[in-house]
């Protein structure tokens, strides 16, 4: 009888230690995305994406043996609405971090509620540089995506390739437009001195007819033009200034993700052939095994064919929080902090890094001319490179 209960008292002892996650409390993540409207086309894969590495991290036993549960939640185009709907999950839902986001209003937005609710936001899509510089630069804010600098920079060590000389620029009239463009001008110039800006063109955000601008640009003779216009946007004014011959005139270096595989399946026959536009992920290249298996999963976790572009904003924003959590060996908010800086993770595009001063992840871009090729019934980004942040950034 001693020894029996011996045996009992041992075996309740290793089950107390070895299988604590059985009815340990989840580690909940508010992810308010864009996921009604012209955004949704963004915002959606991203939510699959975050959803995917729930998944796969629940699948492995969770995180410090805690499972991830990811509220997923319509905030539409709205900073407004994007707060309201972050602040009902922290307190109703009573979650432990919050990411996502798209639209740069409403980072700013989710930003200022993590300041005030003092809860980490890591952005997964929003770009506007601001958010991670002085003064809304704050202790619990993140971002996993590139910014309004890199990528308009990007977009300059491209176009400085080309003969271009005269150059025209495009961009709806808010805070994402203008911060792209501020950052391509001076750095076009810095490696370029000779060119010359010769338009500046600012619809508002949502314009329908673009034709007023699309003469004006014309007018101007630029021998390029270079455009901030992105997702149902750029579709609206392609097909308008198609009418006019703009494609065939000018050289066009499109910004906003425009080459994306959303946007330009979206475009369908009205996306321009050889405009040069980028995007965070392109599943054909760079053709690597761990691309390849990249890939693979997204396309089995989403029941596609071919690998969304902009899955990994979401995965990619999930990843860091997680390896964080693990890191810190713990889900305190400090703790989580300390870990997220300097944190290098195995992201969709490679090794990625979130610099410890500024809390922003070195995430370059993959740019290229859409071309059409007869592997795919649509055409793609090739050739297609990757130019990396590392020198563009601040």
């Amino acid at each position: 009888m001693r020894k029996l209960l011996v045996f009992v008292i041992t075996c309740m002892v290793v089950m107390a230690f070895s299988l604590p996650a059985m009815g340990a409390k989840k580690i909940v993540v508010g992810f308010p995305m864009y996921l009604s409207g012209g955004g949704a086309v963004f915002g959606k894969p991203s939510a699959e994406g975050a959803k995917m590495l729930v998944k796969e991290v629940n699948d492995a036993g969770g995180v410090l043996g805690r499972k991830i549960e990811l509220l997923v939640r319509d905030c539409k185009s709205s900073p407004d609405e994007a707060t309201r709907v972050a602040k009902e999950m922290i307190l109703k839902d009573n979650i432990d971090f919050l990411v996502g986001g798209l639209t740069s209003s409403q980072g700013l937005a989710l930003a200022d509620v993590s300041k005030h609710e003092k809860i980490i936001y890591i952005a997964a899509i929003p770009k506007v540089a601001d958010m991670c510089e002085a003064p809304r630069l704050h202790p619990y804010v993140f971002r996993s995506a590139c910014n309004s600098k890199t990528e308009g920079r990007s977009a300059a060590v491209l176009m400085a390739e080309y003969p271009w000389k005269r150059i025209a620029t495009i961009g709806p009239d808010y805070s994402y437009g203008w911060s792209v463009t501020e950052a391509f001008i001076p750095w076009l110039k810095k490696m370029k001195p000779e060119v010359e800006i010769v338009h500046q063109a600012w619809p508002k955000l949502g314009e329908s007819d673009y034709t007023p601008f699309i003469s004006v640009v014309l007018a101007s003779k630029p021998d390029a033009v270079f455009s901030t216009l992105w997702g149902g946007h750029f579709i609206t004014f392609a097909k308008q200034a198609r009418d006019y011959g703009f494609f065939e005139k000018v050289g066009f270096v499109s910004a906003g993700e425009a080459g994306c595989m959303e946007a330009i399946r979206g475009a369908g026959d009205d996306m321009p052939l050889g405009i040069i536009s980028n995007a965070y992920d392109t599943f054909w290249y760079p053709d690597t095994a761990w691309h390849r298996d990249w890939a693979r999963r997204l396309n089995k976790f989403m029941g596609t064919k071919y690998a969304s572009s902009w899955a990994g904003t979401g995965y990619d924003a999930m990843k860091f929080l997680t390896e964080a959590i693990k890191k810190a060996g713990t889900t305190d908010t400090d703790k989580v902090i300390k870990a997220l800086e300097g944190l290098t993770i195995d992201s969709s595009v490679g090794k990625l890094t979130m610099r410890a001063k500024d809390h922003q992840a070195v995430r370059g871009m993959y740019w290229g001319p859409v071309t059409k090729v007869p592997e795919y019934p649509f055409p793609i980004l090739k050739p297609v490179r990757y130019i990396p942040a590392d020198e563009l950034m601040d």
